[in-house]
């Protein structure tokens, strides 16, 4: 008879992020004239039914390119088995007015695992979090830690996992949100609360952490729960679900 799988063992050093990103400022009158230039050059090629000028623009889609936004909160998530095999969910959530302070803590968790064994997963996180994060850090002056020196390597020389890759099936250009990917899958979730063009407004003119962080920790669960269930694995009870400070 075959063995049973060894999730514990499968997802050893996996380590599920989800970024949270704003414009970098809170219009585009208050971008640096340099980049606010550069923004208006790039904003030309948007389509929308919507004719918005470039400060619309600003609004609904800088957080979306690290050149023009940042990062204020990380989620990252890990598990770990019982005896009886069952998965627990630790969430952890970084948030902060200063994404070099943020990003600082981020590196300190990823670098607590051995060099060349850690996995991270996020949804698109190979087209968004992954790049973003290592803009990010290269505009705050921060040196990328050894899981996130993935520039010039080949596909198969990352071992990072995408939940949007697993149902793109090759179809680059097929794109899912999370939220519709679980209901998809039917995984239980609880329901994302808006998508990522509305942060800017929450953080900039609601000033709303508590909202930010639990959408942060909806999107956390979700994608793990997702991905345990695009793989085969067992789902994480809602009370093996845990947030450490």
């Amino acid at each position: 008879m075959p063995q049973p799988i060894s999730w514990k063992r499968r997802l050893k050093n996996f380590l599920f992020i989800d970024l949270k990103t704003v414009a970098g400022e809170p219009s585009l009158l208050a971008v640096e004239p340099r980049l606010q230039r550069q923004w208006e050059e790039k904003s030309r090629f948007f389509k929308s039914e919507d004719e918005l000028s470039a400060a619309g623009w600003y609004d609904r889609r800088a957080s979306y390119y690290a050149e023009f936004g940042k990062i204020i909160c990380v989620g990252v998530g890990g598990l770990f088995f019982d005896d009886d095999d069952k998965p627990h969910l630790k969430v952890k959530l970084l948030s902060n007015d200063d994404e070099a302070a943020l990003l600082e803590e981020f590196i300190t968790i990823v670098n607590r695992y051995p060099p060349g064994e850690l996995t991270l997963c996020a949804h698109n996180g190979k087209e968004f979090d992954f790049p973003y994060l290592c803009r990010r850090l290269m505009v705050n002056g921060l040196p990328l830690p050894p899981a996130l020196q993935i520039s010039g390597k080949k596909p198969w020389e990352i071992p990072h996992k995408d939940t949007l890759e697993y149902w793109q099936f090759g179809d680059k250009r097929h794109f899912v949100p999370l939220d519709l990917l679980a209901a998809v899958l039917n995984v239980s979730t609880h329901p994302l609360e808006w998508s990522g063009d509305r942060t800017s407004e929450v953080y900039y003119r609601e000033h709303d952490w508590q909202r930010i962080e639990q959408y942060a920790r909806d999107s956390m669960v979700m994608l793990v729960q997702v991905y345990l269930k695009m793989v085969g694995a067992p789902l994480v009870a809602d009370e093996h679900i845990v947030q450490s400070d």
